[in-house]
């Protein structure tokens, strides 16, 4: 069940399409091939994702026995095809393999598994103990990863532009959290929505890093993706919250389009109405305040997120405005009035959302 009544049907990856469609035009087939052939995958993926509205997903539950307050992780290896899962290679509770993608997705789950329940008392992705399943060496030289409504799945990446999509823990964190929206809010996927959507998995990628790594937020780089661009690439990530607009400027990849305020909101009808360039705007009020209050980010101003998240007052049509408006709602019936609230308001106001 979701908050607001049925699942959307939506299928996310952590590159956005504008990326891949830039570098599907370049002249080295090197680059072009691999990212026509990802963009050719996601597009078959996302219809294939529309038709669990018809034909249902399968419905998963955690073996019996399973303590609500551990994860049950199992990561297959597709072994360069489309065929998911694959074959098992690693158990919850099993040792670590000769695989270091391996190791790296299982590490990735629990991290994500971790935040949510001792952060915030949640059991899995959905609440109630989902099994977490992933499939590692997807596909040839596939340029994504993503979150397909039942699992993970991670591309090796084409080793020009992209390394192994489990390499940084925020990109599985990311992922893992669309899962959490689907069976909380149910962010419609277009435009301002749709932007949400993707803020807050950026949001809570980057918790689940700061987390692991013990990071206050003065600390924490605020990037998503990090460690996931080949060396020669000018850039350092997919996204920066702190400052949107500088992740990457690279002949290939062409220059980071998120803008950090409303002022420069983009309007386009590609992307779905641009969600993973709007969200920079989001993503770099959230910023603003986990720096404001300081501290570890995810346990007031994530807090507040996650509130307005799962609370069931967010509409899944809901703009910048309608989320701005619940965080300081949250951020009053949590701390008062005090310097988290308005940490919260300055933030909105600096990026140019008005709260209602």
């Amino acid at each position: 069940m979701t908050t607001n009544g049925g699942f959307e049907p939506v299928f996310c990856t952590i590159v956005p399409p504008h990326v891949l469609d830039r570098l599907a035009q370049a002249e080295d087939s090197a680059l072009s091939g691999p990212a026509r052939r990802s963009l050719e995958h996601d597009a078959y993926q996302r219809t294939k994702r529309r038709l669990t509205t018809v034909i249902g997903a399968p419905s998963v539950a955690a073996p019996r026995g399973t303590a609500a307050d551990q994860p049950h992780r199992t990561i297959y290896d597709a072994h360069h095809t489309q065929e998911l899962p694959g074959t098992q290679v690693r158990a919850e509770g099993s040792d670590p393999v000769a695989d270091a993608t391996v190791n790296r997705a299982y590490a990735g789950l629990g991290a994500t598994f971790e935040l949510y329940l001792k952060a915030y008392g949640r059991h899995s992705i959905d609440g109630n103990g989902l099994p977490l399943d992933a499939s590692v060496h997807y596909d040839q030289n596939y340029d994504n990863a993503f979150w397909n409504g039942e699992q993970m799945v991670f591309g090796d990446g084409d080793g020009q532009i992209f390394l192994d999509f489990t390499i940084p823990v925020d990109v599985i964190g990311h992922e893992l959290t669309h899962g959490v929206t689907q069976h909380t809010a149910n962010l419609e996927y277009f435009g301002q929505s749709g932007a949400l959507n993707e803020s807050v998995s950026d949001v809570f990628g980057s918790l689940i890093k700061q987390y692991t790594l013990g990071q206050t937020a003065a600390e924490a780089d605020w990037l998503i993706g990090a460690g996931l661009l080949a060396p020669h690439v000018h850039g350092t990530a997919l996204r920066s919250m702190k400052a949107p607009g500088t992740a990457y400027d690279d002949p290939n990849l062409g220059k980071d389009p998120q803008p950090a305020s409303m002022d420069h909101y983009v309007r386009t009808g590609r992307d779905n109405g641009g969600v993973h360039i709007n969200s920079g705007i989001p993503n770099h009020a959230f910023y603003l305040v986990a720096s404001a209050i300081g501290g570890h980010a995810w346990e007031k101003a994530g807090q507040i997120w996650y509130d307005v998240l799962t609370g069931g007052a967010l509409k899944q049509s809901a703009q910048f405005a309608d989320f701005a408006t619940l965080t300081v709602k949250a951020a009053r019936e949590r701390y008062g009035a005090g310097d988290e609230l308005q940490a919260v308001q300055k933030a909105w106001e600096q990026v140019g959302v008005r709260t209602l």
